[in-house]
């Protein structure tokens, strides 16, 4: 491989200290990337903001890039040799001539050799950054599957949903490309498709500003925001969403109903809802009602059984749609797990259906691109529930102004996928329940 060109950042002995610290806790895969980085710059109070941002950067590289990383490090283990791994990831991100020689301390002539190795023999699953077990499943479902295992592989831009219960997208747009005592100015613009939806070139401590802070924006993905438009909920209805979690697509269907009828969001994680709250507060909106339950089976669940218009399953999945974000997902996940989860999402959709009224309809989505948890999981409960029948997602969109590219490859099914929509991976079904 060709080493990068030089850049403007100068990476100190300091910096390569604390990812090689962070590599090593990171490639044990005990827990979520975020969480661990979190406890690690906690712990490293050294670190200034532009270091510390050097460090998150070249971590969330190390982990897009491992297979690779790996390859190039021959006989080197990255768990077993984190500093070294540390120091091919910096080079490889802003060149060598950027590294200090107190950084290097001797190990240049490694880093050059390592730099050099092409990864133009490398293992498929190697040169397309996954497990083998991943390739295989994507390769068999995708004929583009090579582009679209690309464009998981590189980092995510930053995407923003504007809350239209307190205010507009093109006053939002004015505010962030203007300069204030709060920020310089932004690259913003308004998405693809999302119709509330502004995407940034850059990644500002949002959380810092009156905009965020007021209520004004929330940070969701483009195509999250398309899975709460799909759902389609009208005003004064009673929805459902069965796994709120933090409330992301919660918040957003609140503001398509205009702060009217109820939702309910349900969720078995207490700590997870819990982000909820304040998210909620910001919001303006009174419709929302959070509720931890124990289960699908749980009484409050129970009682609203053949009273909901509308109830979204936004399922536990693999997340491999997410690896742009989340890149620590496909080492921490294996097939093994995918095939457990079926039948939690098979349990989740059985619990929901029973909540709809006669033509209400259930939504099912997933932030995967794996059919084995998304249209065969779909196709299998319909197989098992002959009281409900799938709608066509592309009119439910089309009816809301948003055409998404290459929609009719996918019909009935919502799908978004990196390399064609620029977000996001995401899957969904909407079923209705027949009327008698």
């Amino acid at each position: 491989m060709n080493a990068p060109a030089p850049s403007a950042a100068r990476v100190t002995s300091q910096v390569v200290e604390s990812l090689a610290a962070l590599l090593a806790k990171l490639l044990l895969f005990e827990a979520p990337a975020d969480a661990v980085m979190s406890r690690h710059f906690r712990a490293d109070r050294k670190l200034g903001p532009r270091d510390r941002a050097l460090v998150a950067e070249a971590a969330f590289d190390a982990l897009r890039h491992l297979a690779s990383l790996r390859w190039v490090m021959q006989t080197a283990d990255p768990r077993r040799a984190p500093r070294l791994a540390a120091l091919l990831v910096l080079a490889r991100q802003h060149g060598i001539a950027a590294l200090a020689p107190r950084a290097l301390r001797g190990n240049e002539r490694a880093v050059s050799a390592a730099l050099e190795i092409s990864l133009r023999h490398a293992p498929a699953a190697v040169q397309a950054e996954v497990p083998v077990w991943l390739l295989r499943l994507v390769t068999e479902q995708y004929p583009d599957a090579q582009a679209l295992l690309g464009a998981l592989a590189q980092p995510a831009p930053l995407d923003l949903r504007v809350n239209t219960i307190k205010t507009d997208r093109s006053t939002v747009l004015d505010e962030l490309r203007s300069a204030t005592r709060w920020h310089a100015p932004l690259q913003a613009q308004a998405a693809r498709f999302g119709p509330d939806a502004i995407r940034l070139t850059d990644k500002p401590a949002l959380t810092r500003w009156p905009i965020y802070q007021d209520g004004l924006i929330e940070v969701q993905d483009e195509g999250s925001q398309l899975v709460a438009r799909l759902v389609s909920p009208r005003r004064g209805q009673m929805v459902v969403d069965f796994c709120a979690g933090a409330g992301g697509k919660t918040l957003a269907l609140g503001a398509l109903m205009r702060s009217t009828g109820r939702i309910y969001a349900f969720d078995t994680h207490v700590r997870r809802l819990a982000g909820l709250g304040p998210r909620l507060a910001r919001s303006g909106l009174s419709n929302v009602h959070p509720a931890a339950i124990s289960g699908p089976n749980d009484v409050r669940v129970k009682r609203l059984a053949g009273k909901i218009d509308r109830v979204l399953v936004d399922a536990p999945c693999s997340g491999s749609g997410t690896l742009r974000r989340n890149p620590d997902l496909k080492w921490r996940f294996d097939e093994p797990q995918l095939a457990r989860l079926q039948a939690v999402q098979l349990q989740l959709l059985s619990a929901a259906a029973g909540l709809l009224k006669p033509g209400g309809r259930l939504i099912y989505s997933t932030c995967s691109i794996l059919a084995q948890e998304n249209q065969q999981l779909v196709e299998r409960f319909l197989g098992e529930r002959p009281q409900f029948t799938v709608l066509e997602a592309e009119p439910i969109l089309a009816a809301q102004d948003i055409r998404l590219e290459a929609a009719q490859r996918f019909e009935p099914w919502f799908v978004m996928l990196p390399h064609l929509h620029g977000s996001d991976g995401f899957f969904a079904a909407v079923m209705e329940r027949k009327r008698p």
